[in-house]
């Protein structure tokens, strides 16, 4: 199944976030400037610090692609969408940022490479020994509830909350997805 930017959109509208708004004014400011990179592209993060918006995305598409079941695609597109509107300088974005820097430490300590860089195998491995499989998510909590709150269901809360992805899982209309009458008067596809 694929995923598509729109399904993203519709993930944000679900959830309540105001990033439908955010998303398209990003797509409009990167289309009007000649798009994304040239000079004014920042530089690749190092490690150290508050990761940006490019090394959470790019950590976040990685872990997405560990997570997600292997009937998606579109899984790039839809992540970077999903965070145009979560990546706004809430306090959840800045929770965001702070988990995906603990990965990252994480991954870089054990595998001597970032998240984006290491084998599916490898990524699966890091969220286990980390603990964010068997974590209670708690956003204030230890580093595997705050990497289980903010990445890894972050990422499954975008999925299955999309059009495309609830279908997976038989939510033909998941909340916040406009279906009307019809949709409550038919079975399941």
């Amino acid at each position: 199944m694929e995923l598509t930017r729109r399904d993203a959109a519709a993930a944000l509208a679900a959830i309540g976030a105001t990033g439908g708004v955010a998303l398209g004014v990003r797509r409009a400011t990167d289309e009007g400037s000649g798009g994304q990179g040239g000079d004014d592209a920042a530089p690749a993060w190092d490690g150290e610090g508050t990761p940006g918006d490019e090394a959470v995305r790019t950590a976040m598409t990685a872990v997405a692609r560990t997570v997600y079941p292997d009937a998606v695609s579109g899984v790039d597109a839809f992540v970077e969408a999903f965070l145009d509107g979560r990546l706004d300088g809430s306090t959840h974005g800045e929770g965001i940022r702070a988990a995906v820097a603990e990965a990252e430490s994480a991954a870089r300590s054990w595998y001597d490479a970032p998240v984006a860089d290491l084998p599916p195998a490898d990524r699966d491995a890091l969220l286990r020994e980390l603990g964010a499989d068997v974590a209670e998510e708690n956003p204030d909590g230890t580093t595997a509830e705050r990497v289980r709150y903010y990445v890894v269901n972050e990422l499954l809360l975008a999925l299955y909350s999309s059009p495309t992805g609830g279908e997976l899982v038989g939510i033909e209309n998941p909340q916040g997805h406009a279906g009307g009458a019809k949709s409550y008067q038919e079975g399941p596809r």
